[in-house]
């Protein structure tokens, strides 16, 4: 739900680096998702055009990171380090810990059920509660900020048999357990327990992974806690 910008902090604290941050269909400056092509395609396909030819050090956040994952598996020549940020890759929770995906699931019915009503409106009230880390009530949020939120949500369906039902087959053999990308695969020390499933079972399966957990952080690390982030990669970063 967020856009370029959210990249900011990460920024000041990698100043060695050159940051592409694209926005994705129906966020910052992008056109919207038509609701007709398949929007994780839709956003694969733009992030790939927005990359070098040369290898580089891919940084993906929550959906991003997933995104980040497919790059990894159907175009490492392209990558040169990998850093995932919780990526929501449910399927893997789905595997490894499925009473925590029930847990989710039930969390996630409010949700739900406004998009099922086509109320965005509180739909994206619901999904923001759930992975903002506690931040400020939506009504304290600025109207521009909101308005971008509901924007947003729509795009959130269409994602889901991509990340609960592995429909790329990133867990089939040959994919990420095939991955070398030197790669670290991050969360936040207060997270849900759904990602810290998620990112352990992924380190698990990728062969050149190590994890890092930000102490006090959620869901939004990159965002509240950029340094801590940052420190987190200069390992990967400095062996790329």
């Amino acid at each position: 739900m967020a856009f370029g910008g959210a990249w900011t902090g990460m920024a000041q604290a990698l100043p060695e680096l050159t940051l592409v941050a694209p926005d994705m269909p129906s966020h910052g400056r992008s056109a919207d998702w038509d609701e007709i092509s398949s929007f994780g395609e839709t956003a694969f396909q733009a992030t790939l055009a927005a990359m070098d030819e040369t290898p580089m050090d891919v940084i993906g956040h929550s959906f991003g990171a997933m995104i980040a994952l497919r790059l990894a598996v159907e175009a490492p020549e392209r990558l040169r380090s990998l850093a995932v940020i919780e990526p929501v890759f449910f399927a893997v929770a789905k595997a490894d810990a499925p009473e925590l995906l029930s847990d989710h699931a039930i969390k996630a019915k409010p949700f739900s059920d406004a998009m099922d009503a086509r109320d965005l409106e509180t739909a994206a009230r619901t999904f923001n509660r759930m992975w903002s880390d506690g931040g400020p009530p939506w009504d304290t949020l600025p109207e521009r900020t909101r308005a971008a939120m509901t924007r947003a949500i729509h795009v959130v369906p269409d994602t889901h048999e991509m990340l609960f039902d592995d429909t790329l087959g990133l867990l089939e053999p040959g994919a990420l357990d095939a991955c070398t990308i030197p790669t670290l695969v991050v969360r936040g020390g207060a997270s849900h327990p759904v990602m810290t499933a998620t990112n352990d079972g992924l380190v698990a399966r990728m062969p050149n992974a190590t994890s890092a957990v930000i102490s006090g952080a959620g869901h939004m690390a990159p965002i509240t806690h950029p340094l801590d982030v940052a420190k987190a990669m200069g390992p990967l970063l400095a062996l790329s």
